[in-house]
C-alpha cells in the first residue's frame, strides 16, 4: 500500500509515490497531464516533481511548459494545498535560453533569484515546497557520461561556492518562496560539502538528494545511501524503470512507435555493455515470481529503506495505473535474495 515518508527534517510526510511530468509539454498535452494530476492524486501521490528545465528533451521551445501546465491545473482545480511541490533550478550550463541576460547558467544570486521567479509565475503558486539544485556548479559526472564530458559553462572555468549559494537559498526560504531545498544528480563529497556549509550557518540544510536509481544502476547504494539513515536525507529515485528500458519494451532491439527513445533516442545512458543482458535476466527473474518487469522494478525501488520516493512517470493514463498499482506488491526476503544474486552478477551497467 501507498506510505507517507518524511522528507528529510521537515514536518512534511510524502507519498512514497512521486509523479514525474517531464514529458508533459512535449509527449503529453496540457489535458493529458491534467488527467495524470487528476488521478495520482485520488490515489493518495501528495508530491509532484518538476523543474524549470522541462519538458524533456531539452529545448528553448518547451523550456517551462511542464510547470505551466502545473500551474495551469493548481488555477483550474484551486488545490495548490493538497500538494507538496517540488521543483528544480539549472545548474552550470552553456544554454543561454534559461536567463533574461542571453548568457549561460550558474548557481548563484541572479540566476536562482530570476529561476524562483519564473518558477513561481509558470506554477501560479507563492512557494514551492522542494527546490532541488537540478545539477552541480561544478563538474562531476553527469546522466551516465563522465567528468570531464561535461563543459564549465560560462566560459570562465570557475563554481560558485556551496556557501555562496546555500546563502541565496536562505534568502528565498526566508521570503517565504521556497520551503525546503533538495539537491539532483549529486555526488556524495557534493552531500557532504552541503550539509557542512549548513552546519556552519552558510543556509538551510538539504532534505533529499534526486539521483537515478534502478535495478540496473544502483550507483546511489555506494556512499550516499548511508546519508538516509546518519543525517535524514533520503533519495527521491529518478528513472525507476531506466528511461522504459526495464519495462521491457525496448528488449531485443525493439523501437516501438511513440516510445521515448524510438522518438527521441536519447537512451544511451541504458544501452552500454552488459545492460541488455542484465534486463534479461531481471525480466526472467519478474517472469519467475509471477510479476511484470514494471512490477519488479518500481516495487524494487519504492522498498528500498533509504528511498523517501520512487518518481514515477508515463506518457499514458494507462502506464500510470500501473505504475501505481505497484505500491500493492511486496519485496519479500526471497526477491531480494534473488534480485541480489543477478545484481552479484551484473552489477551496475548503466551508472
Amino acid at each position: 500500500m501507498l506510505e507517507y515518508r518524511r522528507l528529510g527534517r521537515t514536518d512534511l510526510k510524502v507519498s512514497s509515490i512521486m509523479l514525474g511530468t517531464m514529458t508533459w509539454g512535449q509527449q503529453n498535452t496540457e489535458a493529458e497531464g491534467h488527467a495524470q494530476l487528476d488521478l495520482a492524486l485520488d490515489a493518495g501521490i501528495n508530491f509532484i516533481d518538476t523543474a524549470e528545465l522541462y519538458s524533456i528533451p531539452p529545448m528553448a521551445e518547451t523550456q517551462g511548459s511542464t510547470e505551466r501546465i502545473i500551474g495551469q491545473w493548481f488555477k483550474s482545480r484551486k488545490n495548490r494545498d493538497k500538494v507538496i511541490l517540488a521543483s528544480k533550478v539549472v545548474g552550470r550550463s552553456d544554454s543561454t535560453y534559461f536567463r533574461a541576460s542571453g548568457e549561460g547558467t550558474k548557481l548563484d544570486r541572479a540566476n536562482i533569484t530570476e529561476a524562483v521567479e519564473n518558477s513561481l509565475k509558470r506554477l501560479q503558486t507563492d512557494y514551492i515546497d522542494l527546490y532541488q539544485l537540478h545539477w552541480p556548479d561544478r563538474a562531476v559526472p553527469l546522466f551516465g557520461n563522465s567528468a570531464g564530458t561535461r563543459a564549465r559553462g560560462g566560459g570562465d572555468g570557475t563554481e560558485v561556492p556551496v556557501a555562496e549559494t546555500l546563502g541565496v537559498l536562505e534568502d528565498l526560504v526566508k521570503a517565504g518562496k521556497i520551503r525546503h531545498i533538495g539537491l539532483s544528480n549529486e555526488t556524495a563529497w557534493g552531500a557532504h560539502k552541503f550539509l557542512l556549509e549548513a552546519e556552519r550557518g552558510h543556509g538551510p540544510r538539504i532534505v533529499s538528494v534526486q539521483n537515478a536509481y534502478n535495478l540496473i544502476n544502483r550507483t546511489y547504494e555506494v556512499g550516499l545511501a548511508e546519508f538516509a539513515e546518519r543525517d535524514d536525507v533520503g533519495l527521491l529515485a529518478y528513472s525507476p524503470l531506466a528511461q522504459g528500458f526495464l519495462t521491457g519494451k525496448y528488449r531485443q532491439g525493439a523501437r516501438p512507435e511513440g516510445a521515448r527513445m524510438t522518438l527521441f533516442n536519447r537512451g544511451q545512458r541504458y544501452e552500454k555493455p552488459g545492460t541488455a543482458e542484465a534486463i534479461e535476466d531481471y525480466a526472467a527473474l519478474a517472469k519467475e515470481l509471477g510479476l511484470s518487469l514494471v512490477q519488479l522494478s518500481l516495487a524494487w525501488v519504492t522498498s528500498r529503506p533509504f528511498v523517501t520516493a520512487n518518481i514515477i512517470g508515463a506518457t499514458s493514463i494507462a502506464q500510470l495505473k500501473e505504475n501505481l498499482a505497484t505500491v500493492d506488491v511486496a519485496i519479500t526476503q526471497e526477491i531480494e535474495e534473488k534480485v541480489n544474486a543477478i545484481f552479484q552478477l551484473r552489477g551496475s551497467p548503466a551508472p
